[in-house]
């Protein structure tokens, strides 16, 4: 894979991380006109070697290196969460922008120095959510902008899956490194409630499981988010591998790809988080780019939509969720049907996002702010959990663009 020679007006895209999220978003910013990739860093040799093949473009070793980097724009950072705060702000006090990947941090502590950072720099900070930048739930928000079938009331998001018995490395099962389904997957139900509902959510109710001792970290949870409007949702996920989500989503998962069938019986067979260093260096690397593992399907304009769970939206006058090829829209008088186009991702609005927010100064969904309130009610879920109480939140913003608006990118 190789990309063209930059022009004059494109951002310039510093990759930091080529696992598995760093991997997933080079194909859509090859092809994305107002970007180009300038440089990687990545501490895997090989791996590192590996996307040189393909990227004729400055390699580093250091992430510090990288910020410096007067080619440089824009820094991806797709490092591990634990190592999110010290990446970010080194690369925002070199006056980079910043796009993180999800989660922006594993405290508000850190999240709060990443917002202060970004507006003491004068450069612009994105968290990374493609799952809420996904055609039906940015058309979802815009049916209940429009208002055509009333006003918003309540919406939920479930998902059933296996998470936590794939090939997880030790960081990834240990909730105070920014491991768990709460952290990992729950922070993309949040950000789909969250948009969806307009941003500002009041308080949270919720219950967490750790019910594998083997993985001792969260893996399923319930959460009941009152919004400051009056709309009320739930976030369900288990993330244990019985039952799967897809059997009432078509047969399609993430991606809008066929989903495969339940772990089941096969949850034993999967590595436990107490693996031997060699076994730790050997999963990173199956992890890097270039290689089977690294990278997600690219979207294929012949699949259905995507599915991150089941998502039911309940208005005044009607009722919404995802169909196969868009939404199904149940008003009093009549159903009916909004198609949506199956060729841009959510990785690619995410970037439209980035570049737009940069080169032309457009309101960004998922800037400091915002991010910061992700986060706030990732970590309200966990501690109304172990408080078994009800979390007032305090950090909460409104969604400051249509998705009308977003869609038409």
């Amino acid at each position: 894979m190789a990309q063209s020679t930059p022009h004059a007006n494109q951002l310039r895209v510093g990759l930091v991380g080529l696992g598995r999220a760093g991997s997933a978003f080079v194909p859509p910013i090859v092809r994305h006109p107002g970007l180009t990739i300038s440089a990687a860093a990545e501490v895997d040799r090989e791996t590192l070697e590996r996307f040189g093949r393909d990227f004729p473009v400055h390699l580093y070793a250091d992430v510090e290196a990288l910020c410096k980097d007067a080619d440089v724009d824009v820094v991806y950072v797709a490092t591990p969460t634990h190592f999110h705060t010290e990446h970010v702000l080194t690369a925002l006090e070199h006056h980079k922008h910043v796009l993180v990947a999800k989660p922006m941090a594993i405290t508000l502590e850190d999240g709060q120095r990443m917002v202060a950072s970004a507006e003491r720099n004068g450069v612009r900070l994105i968290e990374a959510h493609p799952q809420s930048m996904e055609a039906p739930v940015l058309k979802m928000r815009a049916v209940v902008e429009s208002g055509i079938i009333g006003g918003l009331r309540m919406l939920h998001n479930w998902s059933y899956q296996g998470w936590l018995y794939g090939v997880r490395l030790p960081e990834e099962l240990d909730t105070k490194l920014g491991g768990g389904v709460t952290f990992r997957q729950g922070a993309h139900q949040f950000d789909i409630l969250r948009l969806i509902g307009g941003g500002s959510v009041r308080s949270v109710r919720a219950m967490t499981g750790v019910w594998d001792m083997e993985r001792p970290t969260e893996g399923a949870h319930a959460a009941f988010l009152d919004f400051s409007d009056g709309t009320v949702a739930t976030a369900v996920l288990n993330g244990y591998g019985g039952f799967k989500i897809s059997e009432l989503t078509f047969g399609l998962g993430e991606g809008g790809a066929p989903d495969g069938p339940a772990r089941g019986g096969s949850r034993r067979s999967r590595p436990s988080a107490d693996l031997p260093p060699a076994e730790v260096a050997k999963l990173k690397k199956l992890r890097g780019y270039g290689l089977e593992d690294s990278t997600p399907p690219e979207r294929d304009p012949a699949r259905g939509q995507p599915f991150y769970g089941l998502t039911i939206v309940s208005c005044e006058r009607g009722d919404m969720r995802q169909s196969r090829d868009g939404l199904s829209i149940y008003g009093r008088d009549r159903q009916w049907e909004e198609r949506l186009p199956s060729s841009k991702s959510g990785r690619d609005f995410v970037l439209d996002e980035l570049y737009r927010s940069v080169a032309h100064d457009v309101t960004p969904v998922h800037d400091g702010p915002w991010s910061l309130a992700t986060l706030e009610l990732t970590l309200a879920v966990l501690r109304s959990s172990r408080e078994r109480s009800e979390i007032m939140l305090e950090h909460q913003v409104p969604l400051r663009i249509s998705a009308e608006e977003v869609l038409g990118w």
